[in-house]
């Protein structure tokens, strides 16, 4: 029998992918995977330290890389950083699996991201005003790769988690 696609968590900084992604295979009893801690495991260097000294581009390659070989092989809940689906590539291979895209607003994902430095793109002069460049652009592209959109401002993430696991049970319904 052939295994379901994995389940793929998209939004920018601050949405919390890394928080409901656990959650929401937990609820579904699947295994959880992070993209950004697969890259950490394969290179033994943090996200932060690979932009500086390798700078974006050779992450993105990476990141495509490593995403293309989970979207594979793994068949559970996939969370995939805020950058991913910039890439051509990474979008092709997501149109086969269903995409939760969590939006979130720019005062929530501010506060919740706190324009830490250990967020590369966020560093520099003015991080809220890159934060909000980021979101501006990037929205476009989360809503062109999502099978289903979620917004994460105000709600806990029980709620959100549940806001998911019932939508996700009536496509399957269909």
């Amino acid at each position: 029998m052939d295994q379901p696609p994995c389940i793929v968590i998209a939004g920018p900084p601050g949405s919390g992918k890394s928080t409901i992604g656990p959650l929401l295979a937990e609820r579904l009893g699947v295994p959880f995977r992070d993209s950004d801690d697969d890259i950490i495991a394969r290179t033994g260097r943090a996200i932060a330290d690979i932009f500086a000294e390798d700078g974006e581009p050779a992450f993105r390659a990476l990141e495509e890389e490593v995403i293309a070989e989970a979207l594979a092989g793994h068949h559970g809940v996939l969370s995939v950083g805020g950058g991913a689906v910039l890439a051509e590539g990474t979008r092709k291979r997501l149109r086969d699996h269903p995409v939760v895209f969590l939006n979130v607003g720019f005062a929530t994902g501010v506060q919740r991201v706190g324009l830490s430095t250990a967020r590369p793109l966020l560093a520099g002069v003015n991080p809220r005003a890159t934060y909000r460049s980021l979101l501006e652009a990037r929205l476009p592209v989360y809503r062109a790769i999502a099978t289903l959109e979620v917004q994460t401002d105000d709600r806990s993430p029980a709620q959100i988690v549940d806001a998911i696991a019932r939508e996700l049970a009536l496509e399957e319904a269909q």
